[in-house]
């Protein structure tokens, strides 16, 4: 029997009909985010470890049965991108495997789903926006798990599959640039920041509204979605000291040195250049473009507000 998403117009408070979205990760940035602004019309049933674990997908077959989804916001994943090198088998199954059995219970329900994935799926060869439709080729061991997982999830209803490529995610909680820049900064007296990947930096709740946006307009296909502008990672790690000082989330100012990527070796091969074309999302589903620096500003914001309260 189809459960094809609808969205309700009024609140489930109380109705126990009410759409079921299954958000997994959901105690990570995006999907705390997707939680935090669900709307009051659906019913959200939070997915994560160690109860809901992707690498063992084994629970999605049990949980169809108790609470059948109309809709999976799959946000959950492995994104150590540098373990993934030395911890592929284990980083495969999360992605890949953890997606092809929400798919394929998607499928088997009727639901509808929505994959978060990354920029990491491109090679960065390029100095122009990266498309959906551009040529996919990963050169990580993160990246090319996410490229399978899209192509898993597509194949198993490939009328009806959403994937949303995103970049640079932060938010005011959980192992992130911003919040580990701000602890550099306030306890080195100089910080090295490679300034030669470009990408844009997106936060969480921007995300978050994206995702709900698609799901609202049972948007199809491949979706690009960021923040406004672009960035360089000793860019945004400016930003994030210039707004940080006049938040007093700072108490004085680190020396940034820019650095090549040579100079900062890492296990993985990050994309040189990874700005994602995010027409399509911001005329579609009707978001607004908001530059990255403002969407920065308000989750310092928030950081100042939890730091005052703690």
């Amino acid at each position: 029997m189809s459960r094809a998403f609808a969205w309700p117009t009024q609140s489930c408070m109380t109705d126990i009909s009410a759409p079921i979205v299954w958000v997994t990760g959901s105690t990570g940035q995006v999907g705390r985010a997707i939680m935090a602004t669900a709307p009051a019309t659906v019913r959200c049933v939070p997915l994560a470890r160690p109860q809901f674990d992707l690498s063992t997908p084994d629970w999605v077959e049990a949980l169809a049965r108790r609470a059948p989804p109309n809709l999976i916001l799959h946000a959950g994943a492995w994104t150590a991108v540098d373990r993934a090198e030395s911890e592929p088998e284990l980083a495969m199954a999360t992605n890949v495997g953890g997606t092809t059995a929400l798919a394929a219970c998607a499928a088997a329900c009727g639901a509808r789903m929505i994959l978060v994935s990354t920029d990491y799926v491109f090679s960065g060869d390029s100095s122009t926006p990266w498309k959906p439709d551009a040529a996919a080729a990963p050169r990580s061991v993160y990246g090319t798990s996410k490229w399978l997982a899209e192509q898993s999830m597509a194949a198993l209803d490939p009328a009806r599959a959403c994937i949303v490529r995103t970049s640079w995610v932060y938010d005011a909680h959980g192992q992130n640039f911003v919040r580990t820049m701000l602890r550099l900064m306030s306890s080195l007296p100089q910080v090295r920041i490679v300034s030669d990947q470009f990408g844009t930096p997106t936060a969480a709740g921007s995300l978050a509204a994206c995702l709900w946006q698609a799901a609202r307009m049972e948007t199809e296909g491949i979706l690009h979605f960021a923040d406004a502008g672009t960035a360089s990672w000793y860019d945004f790690a400016v930003a994030i000291q210039d707004i940080a000082l006049e938040l007093r989330l700072l108490s004085h100012r680190c020396e940034l040195v820019p650095i090549a990527t040579r100079d900062y070796p890492t296990p993985a091969q990050r994309p040189a250049f990874s700005v994602l074309d995010r027409s399509r999302a911001w005329s579609e589903l009707q978001l607004p473009a908001v530059h990255w620096r403002h969407a920065l500003a308000g989750v310092l914001q928030q950081l100042a507000v939890n730091r005052s309260d703690s």
